[in-house]
């Protein structure tokens, strides 16, 4: 892994990245590869694999081991690596903690439970029970447009007493409350990309992407103009970015599906195979990504 700064432990510039499948189906470890060693040679200092835009809920854990696997070696030391163990099942979860940390991850990602909607007492004891299984260094995920529950502010003061936990990926959007999560002892970073620079602005230790897969060195410019202070030259990166924005996340099927069709129109993987119960982009749908990403100046 790269070394990380202790304001950001995961790094700055990370993008929760597609996992590659072929025709059948089947993950394409050679592929998967080929997109985290892409990543890293353009702006990224940390990857999250096997999160909701590596299509998790559709992986089982021997593929998640060998999908981790594959990028630990492909770009282990140059990038801190990040596995997804979130599920709404806290064995499966556990397991899953325990295969990530056998393996070498550097951090976890761990969601909130989805579907089942647990109580603030369920999702603490979830945490808590996640988190004791390793002592790999551990983000948390606040999501609720997926998995129909925030965390409360009570919850978080007791999952940083927690020792492995150190940062929230925040997707719920309160700035207020993320600076509150900071003066709890939190590194934040931003889960959702058209809030990027306002996370920053509120003391954000960077950013967990999914328009990285086109952008991570106009993201990292964007992060680097920030913290050298030219707010100025920030915003303006920022602003050119919209258009990509927009085309990846602006759409009801973003993610997984316009990630990889994003990184095919880059010739970074062949096809857009996605699995059930998403599907890929249609030809009208990828003529659109495509529009935005050539107004960003990305293709």
């Amino acid at each position: 892994m790269t070394s990380a700064s202790p304001a950001a432990p995961f790094g700055r510039v990370l993008t929760a990245m597609a996992t590659a499948f072929g025709e059948d189906g089947a993950v394409d470890l050679e592929a998967t590869a080929r997109i985290a060693t892409h990543l890293v040679d353009n702006g990224h200092d940390g990857l999250v694999v096997s999160g909701t835009t590596g299509e998790s809920p559709t992986t089982s854990v021997e593929e998640d081991g060998r999908i981790l696997a594959a990028v630990i070696e492909a770009v282990g030391e140059r990038a801190t690596i990040v596995a997804g163990v979130g599920t709404n099942t806290t064995e499966h979860s556990v397991e899953l903690a325990h295969q990530a940390a056998k393996l070498g991850a550097d951090g976890l990602l761990l969601v909130t439970p989805y579907y089942n909607k647990p109580s603030q007492k369920g999702v603490l004891h979830h945490f808590s029970q996640v988190v004791a299984a390793t002592d790999v260094p551990v983000m948390l995920y606040d999501v609720p447009g997926r998995t129909g529950t925030t965390i409360s502010l009570e919850t978080f003061a007791e999952a940083i007493k927690l020792e492995p936990v150190v940062a929230v990926k925040d997707a719920v959007g309160d700035f207020a409350r993320g600076v509150r999560l900071r003066e709890m002892g939190y590194a934040v970073y931003s889960g959702d990309d058209i809030a990027n620079l306002g996370w920053l602005a509120h003391g954000a230790a960077g950013v967990v992407s999914v328009v990285g897969h086109v952008a991570g060195n106009e993201i990292k410019a964007m992060t680097d103009a920030f913290h050298a202070g030219d707010h100025a030259e920030a915003l303006t990166i920022f602003t050119r970015m919209l258009p990509a924005i927009d085309a990846v996340m602006g759409v009801a099927n973003y993610g997984a599906t316009t990630a990889k069709a994003a990184l095919q129109l880059l010739g970074v993987i062949d096809n857009r195979h996605v699995r059930s119960p998403l599907v890929e982009l249609d030809d009208d749908e990828v003529a659109a990504l495509r529009t935005g990403l050539e107004a960003a100046g990305l293709i």
